[in-house]
This record gives structure tokens, C-alpha cells and sequence, in this order.
């Protein structure tokens, strides 16, 4: 499973992009590919799909979209295509405020939703978006996260320590401290 990619965009289409890594470009399905800017050097937030006859990499260009996307994908009914056209509008926020107050007509406007699915969404996800707290992940930011995963924390135990660092600080410190808030 990845998390993020680090590397320079090379390609942009409509729907996708192609993040250069290390010699290898990773062909990424993204809600909205002009969020991305070509040939500049950026962080991809990923998800892998692995279905019995396809392998695919959807990327966000902030955590928080992916974030929402994960929730997303688990609303009954709703799966990763449908997911990325919700969230091309890319306003994540908008979005996530749509959700907690119950607009079903505004999550109606998206292709693919209709009353049931946006009532769905509604359901399964209202009281459980907590997209405001979260930090801005800047490269330090997302080298913690990587280095606290590789080390076994759980999702929710970095994401409390994230809140909690520092973010101007650069990354070996960020870990150091993160690593002490996480054996108190």
C-alpha cells in the first residue's frame, strides 16, 4: 500500500496525472489534475485500488482529499470513481461542510448522485468528518507520518501527535519530538 509519492509532474490529462519518481512515472487518477502544476516538484497523496482485473492509483493533491475520499469509498454504493467525481470540485471543505449539515441537494449535483446516494452519504458520514483539526502537511509534516507509520503507530495515533508538532520545524526534529509525545 502507498502512502505518498514525492516527484515531478510530467504529464497532465484530463482526469489523471503522471508523477515522475526516481526514473519511473506513476500514471495517477486525481479528482481534479489541474490542482497539480507540470514540472514542478510535488507530494501526492495516494490510494491503490486492487481489483481482480485492474491495479489502480488514485492520487489528491492535499491529505485532506484523500482523507474524505477514504470516508467516501465507504458509504455503501459509492466506489472509488464515484468518489473522485465528488471530488473534483475540488473544495474539500465545502464539501465536508455539504455533509454535516445534511445538504443532500448539494451533493444531487455531482454525476452519479442522486437522492439515495446523497441521503447514503449523508448517513453513514455525518459526525465523522473531522477535516478542520487537521494540519497543514507540509514535507516535514508527511516525512513524520511516514516515519511513525514505519514504525508501527496506528492512523490515529499519528494523526493526534501531527496536530500537536510544530510544522515549521524541519523533519529530523519533528521526528524526535513525535517520538517523545508517543512514549509518554
Amino acid at each position: 500500500m502507498y502512502s505518498y509519492l514525492k516527484g515531478v509532474v510530467t504529464e497532465i490529462k484530463a482526469g489523471s496525472v503522471t508523477v515522475e519518481v526516481h526514473g519511473v512515472g506513476y500514471h495517477l487518477l486525481t479528482p481534479n489534475p489541474y490542482l497539480f502544476e507540470l514540472g514542478k516538484e510535488t507530494t501526492v497523496y495516494l490510494y491503490q485500488k486492487v481489483a481482480e482485473d485492474e491495479i489502480s492509483l488514485f492520487g489528491f493533491a492535499t491529505a485532506a482529499a484523500k482523507e474524505l475520499f477514504l470516508k467516501l469509498i465507504t458509504v455503501n454504493g459509492i466506489g472509488p470513481k464515484s468518489a473522485n467525481g465528488i471530488l473534483a470540485t475540488g473544495d474539500v471543505d465545502q464539501l465536508a461542510a455539504a455533509i454535516e449539515s445534511g445538504n443532500a441537494k448539494f451533493l444531487q449535483k455531482f454525476p452519479g448522485i442522486g437522492p439515495k446516494a446523497s441521503q447514503q452519504i449523508i448517513l453513514d458520514l455525518k459526525g465523522k468528518i473531522d477535516l478542520s483539526s487537521a494540519p497543514a502537511m507540509t514535507d516535514a509534516m508527511t516525512d513524520v507520518e511516514a516515519a511513525l507509520a514505519a514504525l508501527g503507530y496506528n492512523a490515529k495515533e499519528i494523526k493526534k501527535v501531527l496536530a500537536k508538532l510544530d510544522a515549521k520545524k524541519p523533519a529530523n526534529e519533528l521526528i524526535k519530538d513525535a517520538l517523545k509525545m508517543m512514549l509518554k
